[in-house]
């Protein structure tokens, strides 16, 4: 038998400012009954549910990655291609997903914050680019990540 407790603790936070998985997103975590909120600097057209939650946090910099960071927890996860937004999360405990479908973990986030820094520097030099277009192949792995992580964070 599931405890109250225990079903409040999970939820779904989304840095949703270019999030192209908000539809997806809520329909995986209806499944699963978690609750979803999406997180931005100005309102925005949701999709939907009647778990999903639409917070509107101030212009300042940053203030979108605050706001989920303070929030997430254990059991929790987090939607973001902000690795340092990612870095912030798991160091909470939170499990966190990018929009491809990539999961970013202890293991991994040296490595993404290292690339992120490269890449940085490329960019300042006018050398690189942006990331690869997002597309059909991205969005199904994303699913299955998505089912995979909520499975993993039921409780008990």
């Amino acid at each position: 038998m599931k405890t109250v407790a225990a079903e409040t603790r999970r939820h779904v936070y989304v840095d949703a400012d270019a999030c192209p998985v908000k539809a997806e997103t809520v329909k995986v975590a209806a499944r699963h009954a978690v609750p979803v909120t999406f997180v931005a600097n100005a309102w925005m057209s949701l999709p939907r549910g009647a778990r999903v939650h639409m917070q509107v946090v101030s212009g300042a910099f940053d203030a979108a990655d605050d706001w989920i960071a303070e929030r997430a927890r254990p059991g929790d996860v987090v939607v973001t291609a902000d690795i340092l937004l990612a870095d912030r999360c798991l160091k909470q405990g939170a499990r966190v997903l990018g929009p491809t479908g990539r999961a970013f973990t202890e293991d991994n986030i040296g490595n993404a914050l290292a690339t992120r820094e490269l890449m940085a520097d490329l960019r300042a030099y006018g050398a690189g680019g942006g990331p690869p277009p997002f597309d059909a192949r991205d969005r199904s792995r994303y699913l299955q990540a998505l089912e995979l992580l909520l499975r993993q964070a039921l409780p008990g």
